[in-house]
């Protein structure tokens, strides 16, 4: 059945600093392309996809980022969670969300470091899986991206440097929708590896526990490979976002 739009809530992670963007740069939610932030993009996209519930976990700079959220007018309410370690892993960053993921609705989890329009969000929301990742096939080689592991149709592996045997690949987007149990059962584990001290992980790995932990029986994933997006990770990126993505986005 197709979930209603209107009980998602979004969870977006724009605390980290950004350290491979140099020592001066801004948050980079706060990248402006086209005129508009990075940041001010997710809020449009959401309100026109119709999910009015958001909350953002901020810590580098935070001040810049609520003035940023401030001078967005919107229909919808945004919650800001100020992650004060934000130098750690970004785990720490979804374990600060972790009210978020427990709140009993439907959650789009978000980085908040990717230019899309809002085919890429529709993509995740009108998704017949109540828990989705979005992939992409054009996924530049080497150990950086994110992937995630497909054999047989489901979803086997979910790493940088995976360690199951699968037949392909795609690139994670860094998008994810999550039903109200299995968002609270992330929860949990984030929980789990903060308590234990863990604070230097990124949040895949609790995200890949729950696909192993389950099989990947629960989780389906959308290709978005026809899509424009891109996540920003190096200065290299900036300047690819606005010549190859920012002309064939969408209004």
């Amino acid at each position: 059945m197709q979930p209603d739009h209107c009980v998602c809530r979004a969870l977006i992670l724009a605390a980290g600093r950004g350290r491979r963007m140099g020592a001066e740069a801004p948050p980079k939610a706060l990248l402006s392309f086209g005129g508009k932030s990075l940041l001010a993009r997710h809020l449009t996209i959401l309100d026109a996809c119709g999910v009015h519930q958001v909350a953002i976990t901020i810590g580098y700079r935070a001040p810049d980022l609520r003035n940023e959220v401030a001078r967005h007018e919107r229909g919808g309410s945004v919650v800001l969670i100020e992650n004060p370690s934000f130098r750690d892993g970004s785990i720490v960053s979804l374990w600060h969300g972790r009210d978020v993921l427990r709140s009993g609705m439907s959650i789009l989890l978000m980085d908040a470091d990717v230019l899309y329009d809002r085919r890429v969000a529709m993509r995740l929301l009108d998704s017949s899986y109540e828990n989705v990742f979005l992939l992409d096939r054009a996924i530049e080689p080497g150990e950086e991206p994110v992937k995630l592991c497909i054999d047989n149709g489901r979803i086997v592996d979910f790493h940088k440097r995976p360690q199951i045997d699968h037949q392909w690949h795609g690139e994670s987007v860094g998008f994810f929708r999550f039903s109200p149990s299995i968002a609270a059962e992330l929860a949990d584990r984030v929980e789990g590896y903060v308590n234990a001290g863990q604070t230097h992980l990124e949040y895949e790995e609790p995200i890949r526990d729950m696909v192993l932990a389950h099989g990947g029986r629960d989780f389906g994933f959308e290709d978005i490979s026809d899509l424009p997006w891109i996540e920003i990770d190096f200065p290299e990126d900036v300047q690819r976002a606005e010549t190859a993505v920012l002309p064939n986005l969408i209004a």
